[in-house]
């Protein structure tokens, strides 16, 4: 079944949602949808209340760490922790109380280039079961690439069924944001969901384009309910005004209670 995965953006230690593909070192080109006068905690406690699993804390740049803490501690074993994670800070995060780190850049060398003894290096350091794996790509021809560096520097590893399958090996779940519609609130990328959903073989979460409700339907029927859906600067809870955050936790609780 495909559920609504919550998310916490943080960019200079506040909650805010930006246009994916417009973040990078300078604050020229940077795009901001949206910036709140709540802290992470206070986001973090309506999810803890509202019983939503599964969604993401991401560290956008330096400056997020007392952030990422209070929504950890807010909601401790009930989200994910990526940005910067690297083998050797992995391990901190999860005892600040994260279900999962979530990482990207530091499975690549500077140029991009893919190190298999990183992802080695971070299952050793706290397991595949606690280990997600943020695969987000930009799309360029017919295919994805991955894309890190706060998705402003392509990799070279394009989002294959071979590389789904690999690396699926290695982690308890995917995240992969569609950079190129990421924040844009103009519709999702639905080639990108029925690749997913025909081969993710571990959870995975889609993220990048929602705008209504009915996106959460056409992700379901796409993926044959295989990929759940991030939503970010469509809520109303994040200054959106296409979909209501109540919609959305109640989606969460008539699939829930039809699976049960």
């Amino acid at each position: 079944m495909t559920l609504f995965r919550p998310c916490i953006d943080l960019h200079e230690g506040k909650v805010k949602q930006i246009v994916g593909g417009t973040l990078s070192d300078t604050a020229g080109g940077l795009k901001t949808n949206f910036t709140s006068e709540h802290g992470a905690s206070h986001y973090a406690e309506q999810y803890r209340s509202d019983r939503l699993v599964g969604g993401h804390v991401i560290k956008l740049g330096p400056g997020n760490d007392a952030a990422a803490r209070e929504a950890l501690a807010a909601y401790p074993g009930g989200l994910q922790l990526g940005g910067g994670i690297t083998p050797e800070n992995a391990a901190f995060w999860l005892e600040a109380g994260a279900s999962h780190v979530i990482a990207t850049s530091c499975l690549f060398d500077t140029g991009g280039r893919f190190q298999e003894e990183r992802l080695d290096a971070l299952v050793k350091a706290v397991g595949r079961e606690r280990l997600v794996l943020d695969l987000s790509c930009r799309r360029r021809g017919d295919t994805w690439i991955v894309a890190m560096n706060r998705w402003q520097t392509l990799t070279d590893l394009p989002l294959t069924r071979e590389a789904l399958h690999s690396l699926s090996g290695a982690c308890a779940e995917l995240l992969i944001h569609a950079a190129d519609v990421e924040g844009r609130c103009e519709g999702i990328d639905l080639e990108l969901v029925r690749f997913l959903g025909k081969h993710a073989q571990v959870p995975t979460t889609y993220a990048g384009g929602a705008k209504s409700m009915e996106d959460l339907a056409l992700v379901s029927e796409e993926s044959g309910g295989r990929v759940d859906l991030a939503i970010g600067s469509a809520l109303d809870i994040f200054g959106g005004k296409l979909i209501r955050y109540a919609d959305c936790v109640a989606w969460n609780r008539r699939e829930s209670g039809k699976s049960g």
